[in-house]
């Protein structure tokens, strides 16, 4: 496949793994690059900058083709150590940085004069406008189905990636919503040059989480996902759980609540610990509504061949509506 993003990227086929927390190892990320797509290491997984840089020398064992890495920007409140971030990537050899959260805009300088293309993850036309204008590479376009972090406008996909797609002159990804090929065919269709995947790539032989886990996605339907933190005008998508239902009930309360009562609930240890053990009611677990696309737990290769196969299929059935 051609498009600008596998250009831009050195990709074969569109097709990139979202940069998920606890999730984005060394073994998923290489077994997606090596089938085609773009696999994603997340940087803030790893406790420190040298942690990084392992992981990136163990990823790069493992595969010659392109890999990313995710560098998501926090509260200042919270910040990582950025800098030394940004130097090991550099220093890595790594050619393609995925940014999300905050405006990028204080270190773009620093990854452009490193040789590094930027993709802003964005959740609104008008914040993609603003990566745009900072000089990102392309954006990455996150529609209301996605997991995680959808933003507040609850506009979905299907309107959210054309409208981007519109007023942008950079590259889109569509994200949220996609684990088929018929939903990448629609992305295209709708003028996104390229598909982020998370929650797919969750339920994969090489993802590096509980079998249990794997299967409760392949068991959810389109409707087992849930809300939380609205209350807080922080929404997060989560595999439906006691958890997320007590999340939910806290903000619901008479007077609401403060993001101090809910901490204990939604801590990202918790998180990490239930991706491991494979109790899906321990914690919150960012999933996207296309969970209920999910009917099988297959390899990253199986997955993109199929894809890719499944989308030239969906293209083929849209051009023999038209009369000749």
């Amino acid at each position: 496949m051609k498009t600008r993003i596998t250009e831009l990227l050195g990709i074969r086929y569109p097709i990139i793994q979202g940069g998920m927390q606890w999730v984005a190892l060394s073994p998923l990320v290489a077994a997606v690059s090596n089938a085609g797509g773009l696999g994603v290491l997340t940087a803030l997984t790893q406790p420190s900058p040298e942690d990084l840089r392992k992981e990136i020398q163990k990823t790069q064992a493992l595969t010659s083709a392109p890999f990313a890495v995710n560098l998501t920007f926090l509260p200042a409140q919270n910040k990582p150590p950025y800098d030394e971030f940004i130097d090991v990537i550099i220093e890595s050899g790594i050619r393609i940085v995925e940014t999300a959260g905050n405006n990028p805009r204080e270190y773009m300088g620093r990854l452009h004069q490193g040789g590094v293309k930027v993709i802003h993850k964005c959740t609104s036309v008008r914040h993609a406008l603003s990566a745009q204008k900072i000089g990102v590479d392309a954006v990455s376009i996150d529609g209301f189905e996605c997991a995680g972090h959808p933003g507040e406008d609850d506009v979905p996909g299907l309107v959210l990636i054309p409208a981007a797609v519109k007023v942008l002159d950079i590259p889109v990804v569509a994200s949220g919503g996609i684990a088929t090929g018929a939903g990448m065919a629609a992305a295209l269709a709708l003028g996104a040059e390229g598909v982020n995947m998370g929650t797919r790539f969750l339920a994969t032989m090489e993802a590096p989480v509980h079998d249990d886990l794997k299967q409760a996605l392949v068991n959810a339907k389109e409707t087992d996902t849930q809300l939380v933190l609205r209350s807080l005008n922080n929404t997060s998508r989560a595999l439906q759980s006691s958890v997320t239902q007590e999340v939910v009930d806290m903000e619901r309360r008479a007077g609401g609540c403060q993001f101090e009562d809910l901490r204990h609930l939604v801590t990202g240890q918790r998180g990490k610990a239930a991706l491991q053990s494979g109790n899906i009611d321990d914690a919150v677990i960012a999933t996207g509504q296309c969970v209920g696309l999910i009917d099988d737990v297959p390899t990253c290769q199986e997955l993109i061949d199929r894809m890719v196969r499944d989308c030239r299929a969906a293209f083929a059935r849209g051009t023999g509506l038209f009369l000749s």
